[in-house]
């Protein structure tokens, strides 16, 4: 697969980087050209994740989609905005390398950074054998999505009973352990992706991927940047 790209530079003006974008594969765009009030948090581009250390492909914090699940969540954030919420992204695309990366981390059983946070009660050596790594990811496929509902006065996260990428039986989405207002409103995330076409996923509630998307046997790895 070949990727053009234009030409990158970072050109730093006070505290203030700006990241030149890069010319992305057909049927791919930037989230925030579309959506430009998208509110993100883009874990893997930063330490507050997992593995407790940047991912490898995350070149910049922005987001990339593939085009038809961008024009898709757009109509997902003007319905929430007439309810006075909006979507709040953990993660968008995924290179293959940054996949890699998670692989590699699983493997080594003494790399426990995050542990205290995001998996306090499993052993490391179970994550791929309880669905929380895997060795390909829908986000290479650039139409998966990791995301939650934040109010929109307050740009706080509404309780879905435990955080992103909480790995545990609680992240499911039937979870038992969850209360009857966390159910509310993960199903109301739940309902709200499923109307403009989003499947989720029964093992993380926050987890989400265009049913018709695009590039169903192609996994990318171009970074983000």
């Amino acid at each position: 697969m070949k990727i053009y790209f234009c030409l990158l530079f970072i050109l730093s003006i006070g505290h203030a980087t700006i990241f030149a974008q890069q010319k992305l594969p057909k049927g791919f765009s930037y989230v925030q050209d579309i959506i430009p009030e998208i509110n993100f948090d883009l874990r893997y581009y930063g330490s507050h994740n997992f593995v407790g250390k940047k991912i490898e492909g995350y070149d910049s914090p922005t987001l990339i989609l593939s085009t038809a699940a961008t024009q898709a969540l757009e109509k997902v954030e003007k319905e929430l905005n007439k309810k006075g919420m909006a979507l709040k992204i953990f993660d968008a695309y995924r290179p293959q390398k940054a996949v890699d990366h998670f692989k590699k981390w699983a493997t080594d059983v003494n790399d426990t950074l995050g542990k205290k946070e995001f998996y306090p009660k499993l052993d490391k050596r179970n994550l791929f054998k309880l669905g929380f790594i895997a060795g390909k990811s829908g986000h290479s496929r650039g139409s998966t999505v990791d995301l939650t509902i934040i109010t929109i006065h307050d740009h706080q996260e509404i309780d879905m009973g435990s955080p992103f990428d909480f790995f545990g039986s609680i992240s499911h989405f039937d979870s038992k352990d969850i209360d009857r207002v966390q159910k509310k409103n993960r199903t109301l995330l739940k309902n709200i992706m499923s109307k403009y076409g989003f499947k989720g996923y029964a093992k993380e509630w926050w987890h989400f991927t265009l049913i018709n998307e695009p590039y169903q046997k192609t996994y990318f790895d171009f970074n983000v940047n």
